[in-house]
């Protein structure tokens, strides 16, 4: 499973990153999980607002920081 936190480095995209990273450890995956900072990458992945969150290649959330549980549905419904 490839997931990909998109954010130019803020408070609240260092947050989503904390989060992914406690929910695939809680769920128990293997998972790789990228950070992607740079702002030409970060604007191939089409997302316009940040904190951004993809799943195996799907935009999950924009513009947001959802809760653990949340995070981990959308987790669950890549497995």
């Amino acid at each position: 499973m490839e997931i990909k936190v998109i954010g130019p480095g803020c408070k609240n995209c260092k947050s989503l990153l904390e989060l992914v990273r406690q929910a695939v450890k809680e769920a128990g995956i293997e998972s790789e999980i990228i950070y992607i900072t740079d702002m030409a990458d970060i604007m191939k992945t089409g997302i316009m607002q940040t904190p951004g969150l993809m799943v195996n290649g799907k935009i999950k959330t924009v513009g947001r920081v959802p809760g653990l549980k949340e995070i981990k549905q959308f987790i669950s419904e890549e497995i």
